[in-house]
């Protein structure tokens, strides 16, 4: 089985793993997912994170919402114990091998009829490792429909490599011949996680049904990989699995 995934991972950048949360492991992350939208609607910060740019404007109008935040573990005890889930675990290992870092989570809610979309794009802008090996798991907390604007790839893009100006937030003659409408459309069920390389072109279309999409993304990186000198985004830092070929008391002191 692991072969298989390694296999297909490297033939196509991504991989849809099905039922890896049970839906009794899901109730309670689903009721802690919640609890942290209600507690970030009750303060005063900025939660929206729609993107900006041209592409946001013709896929949304200009009028969208996703509520994000950062490193869910740090909210609910449930969800720290969730990137341990032995299941979850085992998938990373077969792609990144025995040991996995993470990097960041990231709650995304989608809400009904007016959902924010993501132009197609690459997440290496955003963290880039010394060795490439960063990718994220995203954790399906509800079911995604194509309506519900889910993921859609362009299967075999991570053989692109580092491509320059593919934020989604800027121009890019790049993107512009891989169109979002034209992805691959990868739907799924609650429990579902779906994990694809960072230089894998992904995107998604907004949410227009009556539905809320609920995710959280866990991205990792292999045990001997380092995130680039000067990258101010979250890194946790933290050995989900096997060991952290990196750490130093200097590094792990400022997390």
């Amino acid at each position: 089985m692991s072969s298989s995934i390694k296999s297909f991972w490297e033939e196509n950048g991504y991989y849809h793993a099905r039922n890896v949360f049970s839906q009794s492991e899901l109730k309670p992350l689903e009721t802690d997912f919640d609890h942290i939208v209600s507690q970030l609607q009750s303060g005063n910060e900025k939660i929206n994170a729609r993107w900006q740019g041209d592409a946001m404007q013709q896929l949304d109008g200009g009028d969208s919402v996703i509520i994000h935040t950062h490193n869910v573990q740090c909210y609910s005890s449930a969800w720290a114990r969730a990137l341990f889930q032995e299941k979850f675990l085992s998938f990373a290992c077969a792609i990144l091998g025995d040991d996995v870092i993470l990097h960041h989570t990231k709650l995304f809610q989608k809400p009904p009829e007016k959902g924010s979309p993501f132009p197609m794009h690459q997440d290496w802008t955003y963290f880039p490792s010394l060795r490439d090996t960063m990718m994220a798991g995203i954790i399906h907390v509800s079911n995604a429909t194509d309506e519900m604007g889910c993921l859609r790839v362009y299967p075999g893009s991570h053989r692109l490599g580092r491509v320059p100006q593919t934020s989604g937030q800027v121009d890019s003659q790049l993107l512009k011949q891989y169109p979002l409408e034209k992805a691959t459309i990868v739907e799924c069920k609650a429990g579902d996680v779906v994990f694809f390389h960072y230089f894998t072109l992904h995107g998604s279309m907004p949410n227009r049904s009556e539905q809320t999409r609920k995710t959280v993304l866990v991205q990792m990186y292999a045990g001997d990989d380092e995130i680039e000198e000067g990258n101010k985004h979250p890194n946790a830092r933290m050995a989900l699995h096997g060991w952290n070929h990196r750490a130093m008391r200097s590094n792990v002191n400022d997390t």
